[in-house]
């Protein structure tokens, strides 16, 4: 296990961020969700040893993620959702500077700030002041400095927000190399499950401070395998209660398009038995593959 956090809980004044959390990590890739104030900024700031449990106990790499915070960030690179560069600094010499707080050597933290500047495709740009920078460069100013000392494990706090779908798809492409070619594990903690769904292989739900549920992303969509699309003509919402109240889950994509999870015990007759009883017409009804998506959604629904 790369982390374990056994019972731990984190508090703001009265706001408790994190509650009861217990939770083993093996590696690889690992996408957090959950919706705003879940809790995933303060899971990511406990495992650096930047906020303090009030409960628990957590180590990372096997190290106490209290009494050995300093140990554990030497073999982690940290990329923050908020701005973290620092003004009247080239690229090459942030990244650089930010070696050297690592504790490597002046001329050792200058080439590989070059050779991770290259890397993360800003080359070209690497001798212009950071504050000139795009949004989209100076979240890869971000990756790079996460990734000069060579980390063991990448945090990874909303890499993609606010970049332009170039952009954003050069991130993911990063984010999946390093993950799967470097052999870097990566926490990467983002509200678009697309963004998770292609760059991990697990995920962590998280949701006002409490896990939800953990595993393998394609376990947790295998097991629900009767997913379908319908739609219908007629009252919607009548439809919707109408089914929720024998147990089916249902969410609108758009339009009257519907997209419903039947439980085993249920068929898709009920669906046609509700529809002629509330004179409402189901058009089309296709079967399709559960997705992140639905898996995140029955999660908050269903607490």
């Amino acid at each position: 296990m790369i982390i374990r956090f056994n019972d731990i809980s984190v508090s703001y004044g009265n706001f408790l961020a994190l509650n009861s959390v217990t939770l083993d990590i093996k590696g690889g890739a690992v996408g957090l969700l959950g919706p705003n104030g879940a809790g995933k900024t303060t899971f990511i700031k406990t495992l650096l040893g930047l906020i303090k449990p009030q409960n628990g106990k957590g180590e990372v790499f096997g190290l106490d993620i209290v009494s050995q915070r300093l140990n554990i960030r030497q073999k982690v690179g940290y990329v923050p959702e908020n701005d973290c560069y620092i003004s009247g600094m080239s690229g090459v010499g942030f990244v650089a500077y930010m070696g050297r707080l690592c504790g490597m050597p002046r001329k050792e933290a200058i080439q590989r700030a070059h050779e991770i500047l290259q890397y993360v495709r800003m080359d070209d740009e690497r001798y212009r002041l950071i504050e000139t920078y795009s949004l989209g460069m100076k979240q890869k100013i971000k990756l790079a400095q996460a990734l000069v000392h060579d980390p063991e494990l990448l945090l990874l706090d909303e890499p993609t927000v606010g970049m332009d779908p170039k952009g954003r798809q050069e991130m993911l492409d990063l984010v999946k190399d390093i993950s799967q070619l470097k052999g870097i594990n990566i926490i990467l903690s983002s509200h678009l499950l697309p963004d998770i769904e292609y760059t991990c292989q697990d995920v962590i739900v998280l949701r006002e401070g409490k896990l939800l549920i953990s595993g393998n992303i394609e376990d947790l969509k295998s097991q629900h395998q009767r997913m379908f699309e319908i739609k219908i003509k007629g009252d919607e919402e009548q439809f919707i209660s109408e089914i929720a109240n024998i147990g089916i889950l249902c969410n609108k994509i758009q339009g009257n398009l519907l997209r419903i999870s039947l439980p085993d015990n249920i068929g898709t007759e009920s669906l046609f038995n509700i529809a002629y009883k509330n004179n409402i017409q189901i058009r089309q009804i296709m079967q399709t593959k559960y997705s992140l998506e639905d898996v995140f959604s029955q999660a908050i629904g269903g607490e």
